[in-house]
This record gives structure tokens, sequence and C-alpha cells, in this order.
């Protein structure tokens, strides 16, 4: 029996840094690499980073000193740039999940375009591969785009659940929960590992936990937002409590 995993992302514990601090020196905080030691001690089961082209908050370094300093699996979160894929296969992180990127978005907005991109998606995958590192795709709950994420021999997918996140009518919240359980389930039949994030929150993800299939939750914001109330350890012990049922 497995239990579900929660991957904390880090990426506005470097926001409120770099709206101070453009340039990391021993002045600049709040410490990345403390908040990653105590997410862990939290119970984080992965970290997660993004790393952007347009570096608005997690810095080159700051991936490679949490790889260097952190005995959990990293996560990074990237753009299927050529930029990016030499970063990863320098710094090795357990695994690469790919995301569409737009420098004017405030965060990810939606899944990757699988299906127009999938000759550089399964070249980015295959390269990854070969250095060791699992790859996963970011992709709306949708049939067509989890079927292509298969054809790129990716290992799992990200379910983006902003949507859902953003749903307010039960119709809306319902249908959402629809087109995920059915998207778990199919990417499940195809062998594909599944995960989940974008917009999870305590409020609701009693309702994400109805999907079957799941294997990992990556949550940030949320639990950032909830740190600087309660604490790093204390916000994401909560939220394993939350989870804790889960079993796939």
């Amino acid at each position: 029996m497995s239990t579900l995993k929660l991957g904390v992302n880090l990426d506005h514990v470097a926001t409120v840094r770099q709206a101070r601090y453009r340039k990391k020196d021993f002045n600049s905080e709040p410490d990345l690499i403390a908040i990653s030691r105590l997410a862990i001690l939290g119970g984080a089961d992965s970290i997660t980073l993004h790393l952007r082209e347009d570096r608005r908050h997690i810095q080159d370094d700051d991936v490679i000193e949490v790889k260097e300093t952190t005995d959990k699996p990293l996560n990074l979160e990237m753009a299927n740039v050529s930029e990016m894929v030499t970063i990863a296969t320098k710094i090795l992180p357990d695994y690469v999940c790919l995301v569409p990127e737009k420098r004017q978005e405030l965060t990810t907005e939606g899944g990757l375009n699988v299906a127009e991109n999938i000759d550089s998606l399964k070249e980015t995958t295959h390269i990854l591969q070969d250095h060791g590192i699992e790859v996963s795709l970011f992709v709306d709950p949708d049939i067509d785009q989890i079927d292509f994420a298969k054809s790129c021999n990716a290992n799992s997918i990200e379910l983006h659940t902003g949507k859902f996140a953003n749903s307010e009518t039960e119709i809306e919240i319902n249908n959402e929960l629809e087109r995920l359980r059915m998207a778990s389930v199919h990417a499940n039949q195809l062998d594909l590992k599944v995960n989940a994030g974008h917009g999870i929150n305590s409020l609701n993800v009693p309702h994400i936990l109805m999907l079957p299939n799941l294997h990992e939750l990556n949550v940030g914001h949320h639990l950032i937002s909830n740190s600087i109330i309660y604490g790093i350890e204390k916000s994401i012990r909560d939220f394993k409590s939350l989870i804790s049922g889960y079993c796939l």
C-alpha cells in the first residue's frame, strides 16, 4: 500500500527574497536552504523548484544548493528550452517536470500542449532520461494530451488542478473533478505515474483526495502563505495529516 506523497514548492520563498535582494549574498533572506530543511522536517517528501527563464524567483544557485544539501528528491520545474535542458543535465535533479511558460503570467496558467510540441518534448524527455532524470509533463486533464505524453515516453504526468481550484459553483467543481478523475484513470491505464498540482489548499484537498491513483501532490503558495502565520514545519505537518489517509 502506497501513501500519497507531498512535494513542497519553495518558489515563493524566493519571491519574498527577490522582492528585496536582487543578488544573493550573505544578507539575502529568507534563506531558501534553511526553509527547505524545515520543510523536510515538517514532512515534505520532495522539494520542487521552478527555474523560470526570467529568473523571477528561483535562481540557478538555489537549484544547485538544494540538490547538494537536502536528502529528499529534487523536482525541477522548467520550460522545454535548450538552456534549461543544459542546466538540468549538469545539476541532475531527481525529477524534471516540463511546464509551459509565458513571461507575462503571474504563475503557470495551464498545461502543456503536448500534441503541438511532441517532437521537441520527446527529444527533451530522451535527453533527460539518458542522464538518469525521471520526466513528468504538466498537462490539463485531457485524454488526448495524456496519450501524447505517453507517446513522449514520459515517466509521469502532473495534472493541472488550477481550473478545479478556481471553480466556484458546485456544478463547476464536480465537472472539473470528473475531468481529473477520468484523466487519472486513463493515465494509470497507460502506466503513467499520476501527480497533481496547482491551487491545491487545505480547503479543496478533500476533493482532490477523492481522485484515484495519485502518487504525489505538489503544493507551494498555500503552504508558504500559511507558514507566515504558523511556521513552515507546522504548516506542512498539518497538511500531511490531511492527506495521510489516502492510499492507492
